[in-house]
């Protein structure tokens, strides 16, 4: 057996957390190799990138997710019990759970409500001096999802409950207080949903059939359980929680065309197909989510290497997406480039790899898509505004990595 390139630091959490987006991609090219062995938490861990290393990462024979989640980012980004650490007949059966609530007809609706609160939104702007966009896309989503999926909000807790799912998924990997600070919002914001199931079991509550919490509420396991009333809560919170992270896409379109004017051009002509093409390059473009993480599920060798069982693995999602042997000029930004992609499910991978009915690939992946759609349509016709000078440059050292000014707009006037 060949060896796998090893990392020479003792351990490399603090470069890992120092970098986190582009960590594996430097290593792999200084190891010239698409797979490396370092140690994070004191803890040996294969470290994968590319097409090939997608396509094995997502073979549920060789790697597993049970186990494989740090207990820091279970406590904070992916709750306790929820679908990704499950594996085989039982992620089958609570991903068809997720899989009935992002029909065509259900992103629709997502996206008309999303839309509907764009033009309040744009109302509000115009008397603003200054706009932070991706805070007021943060609590516009927040609306949106929660009237989607059935959950109520009061008007005196949205900025509260924007807080909160917002540090679930921008705080998780932090240290220090804000880590904490997401602990704490995780907690609080499951004890609210859970008080929500527990009223829809009770017939306290009588949200739409159709809607995501009552899809959840009373989802039976392979057994004929209903989950447990703090399971539903993290499952229900899977599907808040990353709507709202589309604000970081948005941001990221927002930056793209400003950076890219004659991109915009011709977004604002409304050219058929082109926003599909725009928003995917955006996604494969920009840094969104670092890596996913699985644990090796039996001994195997492949090519040439030795995988032994229990060994912690990290696909490198966004070193996949820029790689050279799928893409030319992978470091342009050219929407163009989706005319002749060839669809695999491997080669771009910003929310996970494979098909997202069977595999662990993010099911949410069409909403993003749509959301952010309809949000380049809004900024590109319905409003017009200018960008004062601010820091655009991106902060890779965090998570996610946002421009550094977190992208400012001014001067808003809504397109009557």
């Amino acid at each position: 057996m060949a060896q796998i390139p090893r990392d020479k630091n003792l351990d490399s959490t603090l470069a890992f957390l120092r970098d986190p987006y582009r960590f594996i991609s430097k290593r792999c090219e200084r190891y010239k190799s698409d797979i490396f062995q370092t140690r994070l938490a004191f803890q040996d861990t294969l470290c994968m990138r590319g097409r090939d290393a997608a396509e094995l990462f997502y073979d549920p024979e060789r790697f597993q997710r049970k186990g494989a989640m740090p207990g820091v980012i279970q406590k904070t980004l992916t709750g306790e019990g929820g679908v990704q650490g499950l594996d085989y007949e039982a992620h089958r059966h609570r991903k068809q759970m997720f899989m009935s609530l992002v029909t065509p007809e259900q992103v629709k609706r997502l996206t008309e409500i999303t839309t509907t609160l764009w033009h309040t939104y744009a109302r509000k702007w115009a008397s603003m001096e200054r706009v932070p966009l991706y805070d007021e896309m943060r609590e516009l989503l927040s609306r949106a999802v929660c009237a989607w999926s059935g959950v109520p909000l009061e008007e005196t807790e949205v900025r509260r409950r924007k807080s909160e799912l917002t540090a679930l998924f921008a705080y998780a990997g932090s240290v220090g207080p804000l880590h904490l600070w997401s602990r704490l919002a995780r907690r609080r914001a499951e004890r609210w949903i859970e008080e929500h199931v527990e009223h829809i079991r009770s017939r306290k509550l009588n949200p739409s059939e159709q809607s995501a919490i009552f899809t959840i509420a009373l989802h039976r396991e392979p057994n004929g359980d209903l989950l447990s009333p703090h399971v539903a809560a993290v499952e229900l919170l899977n599907v808040l929680r990353p709507t709202v992270a589309v604000s970081v896409f948005i941001v990221f379109a927002a930056h793209a065309m400003h950076e890219q004017p004659e991109v915009r051009q011709r977004l604002a002509t409304g050219e058929e197909d082109y926003a599909e093409r725009f928003v995917q390059e955006v996604r494969r473009f920009y840094p969104f989510f670092p890596s996913a993480v699985a644990r090796v599920r039996r001994d195997f060798n492949h090519k040439g290497y030795s995988f032994n069982q229990g060994t912690r693995a990290l696909l490198d999602l966004y070193g996949t997406n820029p790689d050279a042997r799928t893409w030319n000029t992978p470091e342009a930004f050219q929407p163009d480039r989706f005319l002749t992609w060839d669809g695999s499910p491997f080669n771009f991978i910003p929310q996970g790899g494979g098909n997202p009915a069977v595999t662990h690939r993010c099911p949410g992946e069409g909403i993003a898509v749509e959301l952010m759609k309809a949000a380049v349509g809004f900024l590109t016709r319905d409003i017009t505004y200018d960008v004062p000078d601010q820091n655009l440059e991106l902060d890779f050292s965090r998570l996610p990595a946002l421009p550094r000014s977190r992208f400012v707009v001014s001067s808003v006037r809504p397109n009557l």
